[in-house]
């Protein structure tokens, strides 16, 4: 239940974030809005580190695979690709453009065992929801 709950509010938590990243690209630049939102993520990682967790920060040189450590690279190309996409559809097209694809790219992963993440066997009942999302962007997209 917890985990639901969780991932709901990590979809609300995106679709504010991306409205109000938008908003201020408008008024600075991508790079800078980028920019700002990694560097307060990062302050803000460091508070609740200070308060919650004290894990050795030295931990994250002993991580293997190294390209486990490329989240934060991809996170500034996942601002700047939300910021740009939400600014040319809006919020709801990008939005789901954007948890559509993270379905099929999460399957696709899953399936293949990529990223050390446990290999699943293929389900038509997956692939077909697959399907009926993207039916549900044709629907959505159709004016």
């Amino acid at each position: 239940m917890w985990g639901i709950l969780t991932a709901l509010l990590s979809g609300a938590l995106m679709s504010i974030q991306g409205v109000l990243n938008t908003e201020v690209t408008r008024q600075t630049g991508i790079w800078v809005s980028a920019g700002w939102v990694q560097l307060t993520a990062f302050f803000t990682c460091v508070l609740l580190w200070l308060f919650a967790d004290r894990s050795p920060v030295s931990a994250i040189w002993q991580v293997r695979p190294w390209y486990m450590l490329l989240g934060g690279l991809i996170g500034a190309f996942i601002t700047y690709t939300v910021i740009r996409s939400m600014d040319r559809l809006g919020p709801a097209r990008a939005t789901l453009l954007i948890v559509v694809t993270q379905i099929i790219a999460a399957y696709g992963i899953e399936l293949f065992g990529l990223f050390g993440v446990e290999k699943v066997s293929f389900a038509w009942q997956k692939l077909i929801g697959a399907l009926v999302a993207v039916a549900g962007i044709v629907i959505f997209h159709w004016k």
